[in-house]
């Protein structure tokens, strides 16, 4: 398992080491060892600019996700050996914001930001699929509880 994590903001302190670690536990739990993929934590300028550069969206968003095949399912990807996931996309500042809003920590945000990423490479999509929705939040629930201890 690969986990490549690039931080280019720096309005706020990241501890990479921890979200390597988070990261290689929700791997585990949707049962993908073996898989890699890549963090980058950005600013809302960077976030903005990818943003409308491959949604055609000109505001920040929180997470981007660009999987490396695009019609993947969880069932395929079990199948295989290595698989490279593709990358997520966070906007730190976005994820302060949404933190403070919904009285979660920072971290707490980040969490869920990078489980919500993970399931959109796997093949979830929640923007045109009402039960891909469901079910995202059924998995993000309980990858949040079963990654309390990191």
């Amino acid at each position: 398992m690969k986990v490549y994590i690039k931080n280019q903001q720096r309005q706020q302190k990241i501890n990479l080491q921890k979200i390597q670690k988070l990261l290689r536990k929700i791997l585990q739990l949707l049962s993908l060892p073996q898989a890699e993929l890549s963090i980058l934590f950005v600013n809302d300028r960077r976030m903005r600019l990818l943003n409308y550069q491959y949604r055609g969206i000109d505001r920040t968003t929180d997470v981007l996700s660009f999987p490396q095949e695009e019609s993947i399912s969880l069932k395929n990807l079990n199948l295989m050996k290595n698989v490279i996931l593709g990358d997520i996309v966070i906007s730190v500042p976005k994820a302060k914001k949404q933190a403070k809003e919904n009285g979660l920590t920072f971290y707490e945000e980040i969490k869920r930001l990078l489980i919500h990423g993970v399931l959109h490479l796997i093949g979830y999509d929640h923007e045109n699929n009402n039960k891909d929705f469901r079910e995202m939040q059924k998995i993000t629930n309980k990858l949040i509880n079963q990654t309390e201890d990191i």
